[in-house]
């Protein structure tokens, strides 16, 4: 007996050997005398856009979606049964468990739809979250994702066609209108996505979320209040998950106006078909500064340094 005791404690310390770090120490924002010397004046998404995998931590969010990083971040598979991540070569397809459960559970609502397989997912998060080298400045904790408004008829797609394939527009007029090949479909795999409890926002070319409001009659609207129309995404309709329950060091996605959000859609089309005089009073744009680690939470310099 004594002799299976010492075994099965054994086998227990092996187990937790085994098992992710805890999430880094809670530390705020660091002064630049904080950060080591490699990372000093250097820019952030230089750091962050070179790591190849997640972090050995336990899942976590920290700062916020333009201004944090992911602990134990999760890949989505490339290819599921009802999903394909494009433009591997990004290695954006990383994102925090909640973020990845939330996409293959939309995955599994879009297969169901005529002419539909399943998703084509964009970009998510870069395996430690960060900064990206290009493109967006968002999608930094691993609680943003972009899915393609293209059908996924074709799930067999190989890593050299998911480069090259690109998504098809849904707008018309300059995005006050959805075009010919806006579907019902669509419609239903945007509110699935936003019924989810844990969708903070979605965000959609202003027409698509008219059309939406036209289209649903009836019944739950509820969902229709996180949809938000915003400039670009007739490509893409992007998703943002809350912060994941109790979260430490993530800051949440202030709550949409109350209301469905229709009649604000509908001044952003008027505004589109008549776009009012420029201000001149308006103050000039500021060029966006690059954000290097002293802009980032403090958790941000162990996640970046974790095997």
């Amino acid at each position: 007996m004594a002799r299976v005791l010492v075994i099965g404690t054994l086998l227990l310390g092996l187990a937790g050997c085994m098992q992710s770090k805890p999430e880094p120490e809670t530390t705020g924002i660091l002064s630049s005398q904080s950060i080591p010397a490699a990372m000093q004046g250097v820019q952030a998404k230089q750091l962050f856009g070179t790591s190849r995998r997640g972090s050995e931590h336990s899942p976590a969010a920290y700062g916020s979606y333009a201004k944090g990083c992911l602990a134990g971040g999760q890949a989505l598979p490339e290819t599921g049964p009802t999903w394909q991540a494009m433009r591997l070569s990004r290695n954006r397809n990383w994102g925090h468990p909640e973020t990845i459960d939330l996409l293959q559970k939309v995955s599994r609502v879009a297969a169901e739809q005529p002419g539909w397989n399943g998703l084509y997912v964009g970009d998510i998060s870069q395996p430690r979250g960060g900064p990206m080298l290009s493109g967006h400045a968002s999608h930094q904790m691993g609680l943003d994702a972009d899915i393609w408004l293209r059908p996924a008829d074709n799930l067999a797609l190989s890593a050299t066609q998911r480069e090259n394939i690109s998504s098809i527009s849904m707008r018309r007029s300059n995005g006050a209108y959805t075009n010919g090949q806006w579907t019902r479909a669509h419609h239903e795999i945007v509110k699935a996505a936003a019924k989810d409890p844990r969708t903070a926002r979605i965000f959609i070319f202003p027409g698509a979320k008219v059309q939406m409001c036209k289209d649903e009659r009836g019944g739950d609207r509820a969902w229709l209040r996180k949809v938000r129309p915003w400039y670009g995404h007739h490509y893409h309709f992007h998703v943002r998950l809350n912060c994941p329950e109790g979260a430490r060091g993530c800051v949440p996605q202030e709550a949409p106006p109350p209301g469905d959000g229709c009649a604000e859609a509908e001044h952003w089309v008027r505004n589109i078909l008549n776009p009012p005089p420029p201000d001149p009073n308006a103050p000039k744009p500021v060029p966006k500064r690059e954000l290097t680690m002293a802009d980032l939470p403090g958790q941000c310099v162990a996640v970046l340094q974790a095997e």
